[in-house]
Parts: C-alpha cells; structure tokens; sequence
C-alpha cells in the first residue's frame, strides 16, 4: 500500500481571525496573519523587493532564494518543504486525493474538500456584509476585497500604483521588469502568469475555455467573459462620481475620468506636448516622428 504524506491532509482549524473570518490551525499563524490588518508591510526582502508582514513570513520566503526546496526535474524552488512535494506531484501525475462521489482525484487534500462542496452545496463562507456564500475562504477574500473594500495596501516601487493585493501588485511589476518568469512545459517560450494561461490554451488546448451562452465566444478567463457578459445584458456597475455615464469596467471608468481633471500624464518624446490619454499620445507621436524625419520609428 502506498503511503500519502500526513502532512498535506487538512487539520482542524481552530483559531479565527475577527476581521475577515479566516481560520488558522495554530496560534502563531493566526498571529501573523493578524499583521496584515495593521499597519505597513514592514520586511523587505533584500533580493526580490517582496514585502511581508512578518519576520517569520520573509525568513520562510528566503529558502526561495537559498534553494532549500528545490524542484530536481524543472529547477524551481519553494519556501517549504510541503509546497516542494505537492509541486512534485504536476511532474509525476500523482493525484493522491478521490473524490467518493464522482472518483474524481487530486494532487491536495485542500482541493478534495473544496471539491466536494459541489455534491453538497455547501457554502460554508457567509460574506458579513451582504447575503452571499461561498464554498471557499478565498473567494469570500476576494468578494470582500473588490466588493466591500476600497483599500489598496499594495504601492508599486516603480510608478506608485496602488493594489488590492500582492498577486495584483506582482503581476503589474512585470510591465516595468519585463520579467517573463513562466516557461512553457511544450515550447520552452517565456509568459508572464497570465499570458502562459493564454499561451496553453491558444496554442497547445491545454485548460479550459469560458464561453459565452450568447453568442459563443469563447475566453481564456472567467473576468473577461463576465465583462462581456455585462456587455449583452447592459450592465453598467461603474459610474462617474463627476457626470452620469456609466461602464461595464473599473479600468473604463478611470480612464474616462482623465476628462474632468487638468491633469496629462503623457508626453511625446519627440516634442514634449503632454496628453490626457496614451492613445492620444501613440497616434500624435507616430504623426510627430514623421515629421521630424525618424522614419525608422515604427
């Protein structure tokens, strides 16, 4: 009989955090995580420029950079020794974890479980501050941060811009690194996180489209196709503070917003003429460029 690693089994979770619900299995765990709603992210890792709310949180990611845990087969390292053996599990295929229902398997008990919220309707994560459920505490997490919190804790080092959090934060770094630190399993070629989604189900059909019952266009993420979704129905959540109009996305309503402030942010780098708009500035810079001779330009 093959042995599965106790440790990747979930254990009780008896300390609850009073602000958001989330529950830890130990003390200490709950005590850093408490971090989070105080004050500043205040460790700074000196090789990546990561902030963490606690020591001990930034002493854990360290072992990434010390190669502690590291993958043999793909080169990738870890922060601890059980996020090390459940990656191992994407290169040997191991799915340890059966559903009873559907026999459906899996590579983390925490999934299992997640999983199995669809046989029983189980909702168990009531947002506190409006009548929805949800079957996991990150979608609860996530519903409240875009739904009920305007906070954005997370300030980009490069250009100042604001996140609701850390994964947002990483993702937009890479617009200024022009890090591509994800690899293509079939190709080799290079994506930020979101790109290599695209890439694999573009190029190799590997995931899982989202189509639109409508008119059957299909998407690679649930937001998009809930935006377009908006879209067919009318739906229009986002709206000026300064006028009535009203949009279907967030980005579209602070881009509109550029119209009632004096504020240009764009500037041609041929002649220095400042724009409201980065389309405005692209379409007079090509203009511009022409002009002064630089057909090379574009």
């Amino acid at each position: 009989m093959k042995l599965i690693d106790m440790t990747d089994h979930p254990q009780p979770r008896l300390y609850l955090c009073t602000v958001c619900d989330k529950r830890f299995v130990t003390k200490r765990s709950l005590s850093d995580h408490q971090q989070l709603h105080v004050g500043d992210h205040m460790y700074l890792c000196s090789r990546c420029q990561k902030q963490f709310a606690t020591e001990h949180y930034l002493r854990k990611h360290m072992n990434v950079h010390s190669s502690k845990y590291k993958c043999t087969a793909c080169g990738k390292c870890f922060s601890s020794k059980q996020d090390l053996t459940r990656h191992r599990r994407s290169h040997s295929g191991e799915k340890p974890f059966e559903c009873t229902v559907c026999c459906k398997r899996f590579t983390q008990a925490a999934s299992l479980v997640s999983h199995s919220r669809i046989h029983t309707a189980d909702k168990p994560y009531k947002c506190s501050l409006c009548d929805k459920s949800f079957s996991r505490s990150g979608n609860l997490q996530r519903h409240d941060c875009h739904v009920h919190s305007n906070r954005r804790p997370y300030d980009c080092r490069y250009c100042g811009k604001r996140f609701k959090s850390s994964q947002a934060l990483q993702r937009h770094v890479y617009t200024h690194t022009g890090a591509k630190p994800y690899s293509c399993r079939h190709c080799s070629e290079s994506f930020t996180h979101s790109q290599l989604k695209a890439h694999l189900l573009k190029s190799h059909n590997e995931g899982t489209w989202f189509t639109c019952h409508i008119c059957q266009k299909k998407f690679c993420y649930s937001g998009h196709l809930k935006v377009h979704l908006r879209r067919h129905e009318g739906v229009k959540p986002y709206v000026c503070s300064d006028c009535p109009k009203c949009f279907c996305t967030e980005g579209e309503l602070q881009h509109h917003q550029l119209v009632h402030c004096d504020v240009k942010l764009y500037c041609c780098g041929s002649c220095g003429k400042f724009y409201r708009f980065k389309g405005y500035v692209v379409q007079h810079f090509k203009r511009c460029s022409i002009k002064l001779g630089y057909t090379n330009v574009f």
